[in-house]
């Protein structure tokens, strides 16, 4: 079995067991979005996937439905304001991402990769990046996913406006971490991402990531 053959394997394994893992917690979590916010569980919403076909991705809902008109549209910045009660939990412990097993499941998406995304961020790379971000599919964790685990912080200490800093500062560096993934391939390379991703979780202003992947793209300076 080949790399993308066992990939997908692991793909299909890795969300059955994680779907089953979650049930029992499945209700009371609906139930409580069903109570807050809006009145609604999931968020369904176009991005970009595999050879830049689009597909619906799944999360658990956390913002208001009308947010990518509102406010600063597909950036979320810290104690955003468009934020459901629930939302600021499920999205720091990245709870709200685990329907996104449905997809992969599905194989629109796969358990690493480069993070799907909505058409207004796409637009923001080089047409060379763009050309190539999707060569692989789009991931429920990926490099970029690691090394931009907070976000939201460099967007509210930038003095900018999010959508310029993204398209002048942090696209750039993102497109190249996603180019690094693909020259870097592999089942080894996609298990220490797995296991990074738990880490940022509990821990996320580690720099394990730098330590691991030494040939990583340095971080630009307005980052050091």
């Amino acid at each position: 079995m080949g790399y993308n053959s066992i990939k997908r394997a692991g793909d299909i394994l890795f969300a059955m067991v994680g779907i089953m893992i979650f049930l029992p917690f499945f209700i009371p979590l609906a139930i409580a979005l069903k109570l807050t916010g809006e009145g609604y569980i999931f968020y369904l919403q176009e991005r970009r996937g595999y050879k830049n076909r689009m597909f619906k991705i799944w999360k658990f809902a956390t913002m208001l439905k009308a947010s990518p008109g509102l406010g600063t549209g597909s950036i979320t910045v810290r104690n955003d304001w468009r934020l459901t009660p629930m939302g600021k939990y499920l999205r720091g412990s990245k709870v709200n991402e685990i329907p996104q097993l449905i997809n992969i499941l599905l194989g629109e998406m796969s358990v690493v990769g480069p993070r799907p995304l909505m058409e207004a961020d796409f637009v923001k790379f080089s047409p060379e990046i763009q050309d190539h971000f999707y060569d692989c599919k789009p991931g429920l964790t990926g490099i970029a996913s690691i090394v931009f685990r907070d976000e939201e912080k460099l967007h509210s200490e930038s003095g900018m406006d999010p959508h310029e800093f993204d398209r002048l500062h942090l696209a750039p560096y993102k497109g190249a971490l996603e180019l690094w993934y693909h020259d870097h391939m592999s089942l080894r390379t996609d298990f220490l991402i797995i296991l990074l991703t738990a880490i940022v979780i509990v821990l996320p202003e580690n720099q394990l990531a730098f330590r691991l992947f030494k040939d990583l793209p340095a971080r630009p300076d307005f980052w050091k």
